[in-house]
């Protein structure tokens, strides 16, 4: 009988399955949305029943329609949105709040006031990462303190956080298993990257019991089997890691310097730096790659909340198209951008400013502007926001750029993978499987369970479809100043404030 492996690929906007045979070759995918809740300006949540639900349905889809049995599933892997914050109740199974989204900002009083309490540092150093409202802790620290009764049943072992790894792995044995991995246990503000424990400071610092917390496990490992009740046969559970490192992975960047950007709802670049972690002086986030066999990679990490989400606003706010795969023919429709900038902070500025406050502008408009000309402006916005971490990388590592390997769903808008190339001028390159996330999570439950025997395997299983080179013949000069100089203003305008 001939076996395949399961990638579970819960992302911000849909529950995903996909299946994968030993060649990685993609033999069925199944996918449904789920609700975004905006409750107030700038919150963000979901339902953690809908995404369970929608995940389950994606599941049972994927194996319908690929005629593909579950005894046939050799292993799941599990790739998730990273910091989404659930708490459920241990005894029902039932979240006790509203799942608070990654991009939601309503901690950031949180986040000042324990910076101005000189946190900052503490947090830093211990977990790499910066004190902002994007990462989970201060997520769960809000939770707790709206309700007397939920902290007092935090704090007697009756409630369980997670991030979306830990609550499908939950649903999936029907609550015997409590874990998440090191990649996203690593984006928690709670865990030290460097002992690979939870932090017993910090846990105090924010307020959080420790009985809340699942068990930290590595990327690939066999940690459970879903319930015989939900499929008819048990699939080992055996892979886990959070998105951006799920296709880190996915993209084959196992040597130190290598880079890859997933091109989704925001952006998110990341490089390899190896066996040791490098602490960023230019405000990159330092955190774990991935752990196979013990051995941990760590990786620098810039992220851009608003790459993709640009698109979908251009789409949904504006109308300014139909689809968001009409942008490229839209924006091909000038020769440049006519001096139009667009500052996509629609969710905040991430890395390398940190900028809560900061909101979205589209500046330099004239009688002569164009449609065509605003689609091209926010085209470049994402690529000048990449280029921007990729420099600051290349700093903090001590490293000269080489290449920048792509994937999600933007990667395949080739207009936008030229105007990268060309602002980096380096070789993008564009793999023949943009499910790098997904495959990712499969490769990392593969190798766990033997379906896979090496790393070296997998590299001859990754291959190219596309490369973009520079046009040497092109100055961006002028594209960028001008970048530089409005978002400049606009930084300085906000942290002035």
């Amino acid at each position: 009988m001939e076996k395949y492996i399961l990638a579970i690929d819960a992302g911000t906007t849909s529950s995903r399955a996909i299946i994968f045979d030993h060649k990685g070759n993609t033999k069925g995918i199944a996918q449904y949305e789920f609700t975004q809740y905006f409750p107030k300006e700038s919150w963000v949540e979901h339902d953690g029943m809908e995404i369970w639900k929608t995940q389950l349905k994606a599941i049972n889809n994927v194996l319908e329609s690929s005629k593909i049995k579950a005894e046939e599933i050799h292993a799941m892997g599990i790739t998730n949105q990273r910091e989404t914050t659930l708490i459920w109740d241990r005894k029902t199974g039932k979240p006790v709040h509203k799942a608070i989204v990654w991009q939601d900002r309503r901690t950031s009083g949180i986040c000042e006031k324990l910076k101005s309490e000189g946190k900052e540092k503490q947090f830093y150093e211990n977990t790499g990462l910066i004190l902002d409202a994007y990462f989970s802790g201060t997520k769960i620290k809000w939770i707790l303190d709206q309700d007397p009764k939920i902290r007092k049943a935090a704090e007697h072992g009756e409630l369980a956080f997670g991030t979306v790894d830990s609550w499908l792995i939950w649903n999936f044995t029907k609550g015997q298993v409590h874990v998440t991995d090191v990649t996203n246990a690593s984006r928690t503000l709670l865990f030290n990257i460097h002992t690979l424990q939870w932090d017993d400071e910090l846990l105090e610092t924010l307020d959080i019991p420790k009985a809340l917390l699942p068990k930290v496990v590595s990327s690939s490992e066999k940690i459970g089997e879903t319930d015989p009740s939900l499929f008819g046969n048990n699939i080992p559970i055996a892979g886990i890691a959070g998105d951006q490192q799920a296709a880190l992975f996915g993209q084959m960047c196992i040597s130190p310097g290598d880079v890859k950007n997933t091109y989704g709802t925001g952006c998110f670049c990341i490089m390899n730096t190896g066996a040791t972690p490098v602490i960023s002086k230019n405000k990159m986030l330092t955190t774990i790659g991935y752990q196979i066999n013990g051995k941990v990679s760590y990786a620098l990490e810039g992220s851009v909340f608003v790459a993709g989400a640009v698109v979908q606003w251009l789409r949904d706010q504006l109308g300014m198209i139909g689809d968001a795969s009409e942008i490229e023919a839209l924006a091909q429709t000038v020769d440049d951008n006519g001096g139009v900038t667009f500052i996509p902070a629609l969710a905040g500025l991430g890395a390398p400013y940190w900028d809560p406050h900061a909101t979205g502008s589209i500046l330099g408009i004239t009688r002569g502007t164009q449609k065509g000309h605003i689609a091209r402006a926010a085209i470049e916005a994402i690529a000048l926001r990449v280029r921007e971490i990729v420099i600051e990388m290349q700093k903090d590592a001590d490293t000269t750029f080489k290449s920048l390997k792509v994937d999600g769903g933007a990667s395949n808008n080739n207009l936008l993978m030229q105007i990268q190339a060309n602002l980096l001028e380096a070789d993008v390159i564009r793999p023949q499987t943009t499910e790098t996330t997904a495959i990712g999570a499969a490769f990392f439950a593969g190798l766990a369970t033997g379906y896979w025997e090496s790393i070296e395997s997998l590299a001859e299983i990754w291959s190219i479809d596309q490369i973009f080179s520079p046009d040497s013949n092109l100055s961006n000069k002028k594209t960028i100043d001008l970048w530089n100089n409005r978002i400049g203003k606009l930084s300085n305008t906000n942290s002035s404030k």
